[in-house]
């Protein structure tokens, strides 16, 4: 990243003599460029007090900010417009040098993502949250260049997954979420989508289901037409299987001439077809992602002739997740790696956690035979959004890790379905920080976040991050084993237990008492909801026997008990239960795990303790 330049420097710009410069954009400028000189422009002035003219025209050589590729810029002294002309749409170049700054990269998002790396590495700004920019006030000197950089990131798809980005399309602009807004004015979003489950809509069961039941999966010796996770899968053998979800994924494309792939995938359930054809495959291939790669590659080879830049993708996941022994990816197919399976806890690079060391085996024998692999990567307890989830730890060596096996595309899919996820602020910055650049320091993101966003009450928090990472670790032995899914479970699967959920308690209740003001208070409440479910974990799976069926997943079994909760937990509940829904309805907590809607457990919890 850039470095702010010695006062030393003989060709340097002084930041805080820029008074008499302007900001170029030329005629021809896209909608994200005319956007990057209006937001170096207002960041700037909060910086320094100047805001800066922006223009079209100019009548001098020296003190101007060219921002995007154009005439202006390649007839000034600093001149590089013809050299952005092979850049990919978000590869930028950064010069400062003889009296000039220049901006400038591929089309839409390029000249956009460069004005931002600056701003962060030479003016110290920080897009922490969608409402709280860091923006230190230069006082002094400050002297940068002479910089001439280029970047490319590494990453050509990058979601965090959260509900504060995917909502707020100028904060997921900065943090250069890639993923989300469709306005050009923010540089749009890339033309790849996330590879998902696709075959309800490209072969339904409404449309095909009665009259050819043959055209779906054979389960257990029956066409299986109700499984669910979407709906069922299909028969991939058969030939009219073949033809219908082409000729669907044909008309698609179609219809979006901008798509750089499109997803033929199996539904999110494990009902894949048992028919004698595809089994055959699948024994062949030692897995069932033959018959699934072999139907794929059919597909890709109908695209290909008519959509030769678009990829086919298909989920790696779960019974298809391993590697098939001689069917190859066809070069324009896309493999969506998923880790559900992975320990949280753990890196996945540890070779001593066995359900992590097969991923990363299964990671290594795809890189062996695909260059187009993107990785699905789980991030949140999904069972219980607002539990502590300490794996804050193992995203950025996750992350670097799936770098260096050749990802091209990373989706870090967490708590979205709702705001105030636990520590969702905190996560996220983190995680689209990384994602924009792996080769940054998880910990000092973290640290920065904490101080920057809480400050004097950033310590007690940290403190507690600590505590529940620590306990968490230990709690996790190898091999890793217990009942509960791999992908969520209660405050114990995470070693939380009542003294943790006390020391949580007490940690925020000092970052209270340290904010000094009312706008920092109301950050370390949002983040204190954490402490406020742990603590009430004893009561949360006490259900109503008559409503029972309806608060239990089935996936949990043996945790709930009938209430109401015990006379003296109930007492000893009942003001931690007031105030933890009271700070959910303030922050506009929806859910409390993946489809669940919080009023429902906010009923339960309320009679379980008499409220």
């Amino acid at each position: 990243m850039m470095k702010q330049m010695s006062q030393t420097e003989p060709k340097g710009i002084d930041l805080v003599d820029l008074n008499r410069w302007d900001i170029v954009v030329d005629d021809d400028a896209v909608a994200g460029e005319l956007y990057a000189a209006e937001e170096f422009q207002e960041f700037f002035r909060q910086a320094t007090g100047v805001k800066l003219p922006i223009v079209c025209n100019i009548d001098r050589r020296d003190r101007h900010i060219f921002i995007g590729p154009g005439r202006h810029l390649k007839e000034s002294d600093i001149g590089f417009g013809g050299g952005v002309d092979d850049f990919g749409e978000e590869d930028f170049r950064i010069v400062v040098r003889d009296g000039n700054m220049a901006f400038a990269g591929g089309r839409p998002r390029g000249t956009l993502y460069g004005v931002y790396a600056f701003l962060e590495d030479c003016l110290g700004v920080r897009f922490l949250t969608a409402d709280h920019t860091h923006v230190p006030k230069i006082d002094g000197a400050c002297i940068v260049g002479p910089v001439d950089r280029s970047y490319h990131p590494p990453l050509e798809f990058r979601w965090s997954y959260y509900h504060e980005t995917n909502n707020n399309e100028a904060f997921a602009t900065r943090l250069r979420v890639n993923t989300v807004t469709e306005n050009p004015r923010l540089g749009g979003k890339t033309g790849i989508s996330l590879v998902n489950h696709s075959w309800s809509g490209q072969c339904p069961v409404s449309k095909y289901g009665r009259e050819h039941p043959e055209y779906f999966a054979l389960v257990d010796g029956k066409r299986k037409l109700d499984s669910g996770g979407g709906g069922p899968q299909l028969c991939l053998t058969n030939p009219d299987v073949l033809k219908t979800v082409t000729e669907s994924v044909l008309r698609e494309l179609e219809g979006n001439p901008s798509a750089k792939n499109i997803s033929v995938s199996p539904m999110d359930n494990e009902d894949y077809c048992r028919c004698a054809d595809c089994a055959a495959i699948d024994k062949r291939e030692g897995t069932s992602m033959g018959s699934l790669l072999t139907f794929v590659n059919a597909v890709a080879d109908a695209v290909v002739g008519r959509f030769p830049a678009v990829s086919v993708g298909t989920l790696a996941y779960g019974y298809s997740r391993q590697r098939p022994k001689t069917v190859t990816p066809r070069p324009n197919v896309q493999i969506q790696l998923c880790s559900i399976e992975c320990c949280p806890v753990h890196l996945i690079a540890d070779p001593d956690c066995p359900r992590n060391a097969a991923f990363s085996r299964d990671m290594t024998d795809w890189g062996e035979v695909c260059d187009n692999i993107y990785i699905w990567n789980y991030n949140t307890n999904f069972a219980n959004y607002l539990l502590p989830c300490p794996n804050l730890r193992v995203i950025e060596p996750n992350i670097r890790h799936f770098v260096s096996n050749h990802a091209r595309g990373i989706f870090m899919q967490a708590a979205t379905p709702t705001p105030a996820g636990e520590l969702s602020d905190l996560r996220n910055y983190m995680m689209a920080n990384l994602l924009w650049d792996p080769n940054r320091s998880g910990p000092m993101l973290m640290n920065e976040f904490l101080e920057l966003h809480y400050g004097p009450a950033a310590a007690p928090i940290r403190r507690f991050i600590d505590l529940t990472h620590d306990r968490a670790e230990a709690a996790f032995p190898h091999p890793h084993t217990n009942h509960y899914p791999h992908w969520g479970g209660p405050a114990s699967f995470y070693g939380v237990d009542e003294s943790i959920a006390q020391a949580g308690l007490e940690a925020f209740d000092e970052a209270m008492k340290l904010s000094d003001n009312d706008v920092v208070r109301g950050r370390v409440e949002k983040a204190s909801i954490c402490a406020y479910r742990a603590a009430i974990e004893p009561v949360w799976y006490v259900g109503n026997p008559q409503r029972k069926e309806e608060n239990q997943p089935a996936w949990w079994p043996d945790i709930w008990v009938d209430g109401p909760a015990d006379p003296a937990l109930a007492q000893r509940m009942r003001p931690l239960v007031e105030q933890f829904l009271k700070l959910c309805s303030k922050y506009d907590v929806t859910q409390d795990f993946e489809g669940h809607p919080l009023d429902a457990a906010g009923s339960r919890i309320r009679w379980a303790v008499g409220l």
